[in-house]
């Protein structure tokens, strides 16, 4: 009757084994979108800086090269 039990812990080995190799699949895979999920982050932000420097410099170079501002005329609507 030890041959069933014998079996029975075999094949409870091979499952252990089976679902650490699963868990740490899981693990790394977790670990490497967590890592990609970063990366992304952080080109999202450089590109964001890049952008509003970008703006920035193109608002300063059209400040400067506009002449000075006139005031408003006033318009009067048509009379018809």
């Amino acid at each position: 009757m030890s041959r069933p039990t014998a079996r029975a812990s075999a094949s409870r080995r091979n499952a252990e084994v089976l679902l650490g190799k699963a868990q740490k699949r899981e693990t790394n895979f977790k670990l490497e979108q967590e890592r990609e999920y970063e990366a992304l982050a952080r080109k999202t932000a450089r590109l964001r800086e890049l952008r509003l420097a970008k703006e920035a410099a193109e608002n300063e170079s059209e400040a400067k090269a506009r002449p000075a501002a006139r005031s408003p005329r006033s318009r009067r609507s048509r009379q018809t």
